[in-house]
């Protein structure tokens, strides 16, 4: 299984953004931590980061038929990306959205997600853990997709 990692804009800022809300490990770090945690589930992860909308919508339609699935932090996209949603929905592949803060409890304007909608799931507000949450979501969807 064969699964993406996407984290959208400032993503790379993490360590030094507001360290209060997104913690002190930089985002090499959460990488490592990611592929660390995809070898206990014997699943091969590739990571990307981009500030630049149209290259994560690129991003997302190469993936089809290359990957089984999709973590996505698209970050302040989430709620601004028309482009980001309909790349998930074309690319026809299982998408978890995640976010380290709870997008809930934050200013207004964070708590609609334009890309939830085409999502099979949204993992928020667990910091670096969302992403171990949102993958093993991810894996355990495939497998029972797979043993169906």
């Amino acid at each position: 299984m064969k699964i993406l990692v996407i984290n959208g804009v400032n993503m790379n800022m993490l360590g030094v953004r507001e360290p209060e809300k997104y913690g002190r490990m930089t985002l090499a770090e959460l990488e490592d931590k990611i592929r660390g945690y995809a070898q206990t589930l014997n699943v091969e992860v590739d990571t990307y980061q981009s500030n630049i909308e149209g290259e994560i919508v690129e991003k997302i339609q190469q993936s089809r038929g290359v990957y089984d699935g999709i973590v996505l932090n698209a970050a302040a996209y989430t709620h601004t990306s028309v482009a980001i949603r309909d790349a998930i929905s074309a690319a026809e592949l299982p998408v978890v959205e995640i976010h380290m803060t709870n997008i809930h409890s934050r200013e207004d304007f964070r708590k609609k997600s334009l890309i939830a909608p085409v999502c099979i799931g949204q993992i928020s507000g667990f910091g670096e853990n969302s992403y171990i949450l949102g993958l093993k979501g991810l894996v355990d969807c495939l497998s029972t997709e797979k043993n169906q």
